[in-house]
């Protein structure tokens, strides 16, 4: 509540709505006060919390029980809190808080039966693939089906490390969208703006509502006196084209580079450091880095992204310096690596003007394996030890890139994608070294198909990167076994189109074995049964087996509704049974034909 004395001064000829904890009989209260030309009018509880998925709203707050209203006492002043409508100069305005608006019985049923012109929705709801048009119809729909101008604001950039919100803005009134605001911007603060015609709307929701009117004292209402503005309508005009496509790749690009650029400044790093290998995985997040700092300067400007970011202004004139400064890729070779992915690397890194390092790591590679030969007193052999000759080669490239993130004060990038996540295919303490991981709540299709686009075409007003063919024309090689080997991802995997169908049916869908074999005979006729079979039956063992290191991962953005990360979104035991039981079920179905 200091805090919000401070800002009641700046009020002073505004009616604002602010989001705040409070106290009251020893629970705490999501809420939201709404203040006029400096003064507190009320406050109103959150009723329903977030508790699924990221959101864990329950730990710290209590819903605000229906219906319920009291005078709330603070530091000797007494204020109205709980369900209750505020009517400002003559102005009904009612509220949904956030997950309020999401629910079945939203308090917005009861606001409209009392006739309310505003209904506003203060929130802070998480980016995620698509869901920018869910809201744009709940706002629609709203203001549609209740009769009121509905307001929706939501939070903006990476708060706190996993969770990134785009900031949208909307105002919608008798069913139609007025007013939008941008999204994944990078500034602090954004205005959206409109006039709205009270008069028409109150007829319109007039007409539209049937039976005998509703007892005020179904919600309290608590009146201000004040005088409001009176603007002349404006000519309805269609509202502008949005400054890039609603397409999952755009927001992709955007959603992972605004990340980047928030965790950088908010963590204050000095730069990132990735080790860049040839292969998609790290070209990608050497690509959003580079994404990061030309968005950034498209809207900020060269000299505020300097600012933003503490880089010094003088040496750093252009987005290319900007990225020069801030980012460090390193290619780590051994006697495995190949001319192909080396030159991939270089390709890359020049192209998005970060500084490039080459290190050979192979002498590192073959001390160990002398050290731990000399140590059982045998040879190791490819035969014999495939997965621990491989590993060592990845762990080899750790601390040469941690040393050099700490020399320069830089944070460490992982690289790892969901797909290999899902399936442990990654070496810990190896290729998942990193203090963020920004890629691994995307799955290895998505991100192999948005790499051809980044190719070809790019984001809107920032083209493609043609570079990046050299990692395109590539078959994805984890590079750690011999030449001769033609090892590929897939071969040891399966193909990550499959990959990623089972881990949607199986992890998000929670189907059985059984079912997610029906899922994929369906999907992929071209297949046989047996090795559908094997597929499915190498995945659950797979996941199975590798909770372990998810529980290790470097943190990652939440980018959708299938996020691994089992600190937020999908817990599974270290320890389990494997699905021995549900797998024996799959062999028994498939065989009785089913």
């Amino acid at each position: 509540m200091a805090d919000l004395a401070e800002l009641l001064p700046e009020t002073k000829g505004m009616v604002v709505a602010l989001g705040l904890p409070i106290m009251h009989r020893a629970a705490n209260y999501n809420a939201v006060c709404l203040v006029a030309d400096g003064h507190i009018v009320g406050l109103v509880g959150k009723r329903f919390l977030a508790g699924d998925g990221i959101h864990y709203e329950p730990r710290w707050f209590k819903g605000w029980p229906a219906g319920k209203f009291v005078q709330w006492e603070h530091d000797g002043h007494s204020y109205p809190l709980g369900d209750q409508i505020f009517e400002v100069g003559g102005l009904r305005i009612g509220f949904e808080i956030c997950e309020d608006a999401w629910v079945p019985n939203r308090p917005g049923v009861e606001l409209a039966s009392q006739g309310v012109d505003v209904i506003c929705n203060p929130s802070a709801s998480h980016f995620a693939f698509g869901k920018h048009e869910v809201r744009k119809q709940i706002v629609i729909g709203a203001s549609r089906s209740f009769g009121a101008a509905y307001v929706y604001s939501s939070f903006i950039g990476n708060e706190a490390g996993r969770v990134i919100y785009d900031g949208e803005c909307m105002i919608a009134a008798s069913g139609h969208l007025i007013a939008e605001g941008p999204r994944l911007g990078y500034d602090d603060v954004y205005l959206t703006s409109a006039v709205i015609d009270v008069d028409l709307a109150r007829m319109i929701h007039a007409r539209r509502t049937a039976g005998p009117a509703v007892d005020d004292n179904l919600r309290r209402i608590t009146r201000f006196d004040t005088q409001l503005p009176v603007a002349d309508l404006p000519p309805q005009e269609p509202l502008p084209a949005p400054a890039w496509p609603d397409d999952k790749r755009e927001e992709f690009s955007r959603a992972v580079a605004l990340g980047l650029f928030d965790y950088l400044r908010k963590s204050r790093s000095r730069g990132f450091v990735v080790s860049l290998s040839g292969g998609a995985d790290s070209a990608a997040v050497a690509y959003l880095v580079h994404l990061m700092v030309t968005l950034a300067t498209q809207e900020l400007g060269v000299a505020a992204t300097c600012a933003r970011l503490g880089l010094p202004e003088d040496s750093c004139t252009t987005p290319r310096a900007i990225v020069r400064a801030l980012l460090t890729c390193v290619y780590q070779s051994t006697a495995n690596s190949s001319d192909t992915t080396r030159n991939a690397a270089r390709a890359v890194a020049e192209a998005v003007g970060a500084e490039f390092l080459e290190f050979d790591v192979d002498p590192l590679v073959r001390a160990y394996v002398r050290t731990v030969e000399g140590a059982i007193g045998r040879e190791l052999g490819w035969k014999s030890d495939d997965i621990a000759l491989q590993n060592i080669q990845a762990r080899a490239r750790a601390p040469g890139v941690w040393l050099l993130a700490n020399l320069r004060g830089a944070l460490l990038l992982a690289t790892s994608n969901r797909s290999e996540a899902a399936v442990g295919y990654a070496t810990m303490d190896g290729d998942t070294c990193g203090g963020l991981s920004p890629i691994a709540g995307i799955d290895k299709a998505f991100l192999r198909q948005w790499l051809r686009w980044v190719e070809l075409e790019g984001p809107a007003g920032v083209g493609p990167t043609p570079a990046v063919r050299a990692v395109n024309v590539q078959a994805p090689t984890a590079e750690l076994r011999p030449a001769g080997a033609k090892q590929t991802d897939e071969d040891d995997l399966m193909p990550y189109p499959i990959l990623d169908v089972i881990e949607r049916a199986a992890i998000r869908d929670k189907l059985a074995p059984k079912e997610v074999y029906r899922v994929l005979a369906s999907r992929f006729p071209e297949h046989g049964r047996d090795q559908l079979l094997l597929w499915i039956k190498r995945f659950f063992r797979l996941w199975s087996q590798n909770q372990w290191k998810r529980e290790r991962y470097a943190p990652s953005f939440h980018l959708d509704d299938e996020n691994l990360d089992p600190k937020t979104w999908c817990r599974f035991p270290i320890l389990s049974g494997g699905f021995a039981h549900e797998l024996a079920e799959l062999d028994h179905a498939v065989a009785q034909g089913g």
